[in-house]
């Protein structure tokens, strides 16, 4: 394993299981996405970064399930979902949406859809 990740995690292992479902079912749809462990994020790209995973504190403490990741993915266009848990608009038709993960189980088919979509506007940005 990744000695950066393991790092990473250091003070959340229980995160790190989420994270590792994740990656896997996103490379499973992505296979080309490289992954870059940083100090505050892990990010996901296929060119250009579409999006990434953290222990960003999202929302009401007591609303965040525990272990948590927060996966953050940029569009075009805002979600309207109720697992968007946080959601602004940097800039005009930069959507930014932050969606905690508690289980596996939430690393599912409308979050990878969000992230293949992600991947997809990022790449058609110049």
């Amino acid at each position: 394993m990744n000695p950066d990740l393991l790092f990473f995690f250091e003070k959340e292992p229980g995160a790190l299981q989420l994270y590792q479902v994740l990656e896997a079912r996103l490379k499973a749809l992505l296979p080309e996405m490289g992954v870059k462990v940083g100090k505050s994020q892990i990010t996901f790209t296929l060119h250009r970064q579409f999006g990434c995973a953290s222990l960003l504190k999202v929302g009401r403490a007591a609303q965040r399930p525990h272990p948590y990741l927060t996966v953050t993915f940029g569009l075009d266009h805002p979600v309207e979902s109720p697992r968007i848990a946080g959601k602004t608009e940097p800039y005009p038709r930069r959507w930014t949406h932050h969606v905690l993960v508690g289980t596996p189980e939430e690393v599912d088919a409308e979050l990878l859809g969000w992230l293949q979509e992600a991947a997809w506007f990022s790449a058609s940005k110049r």
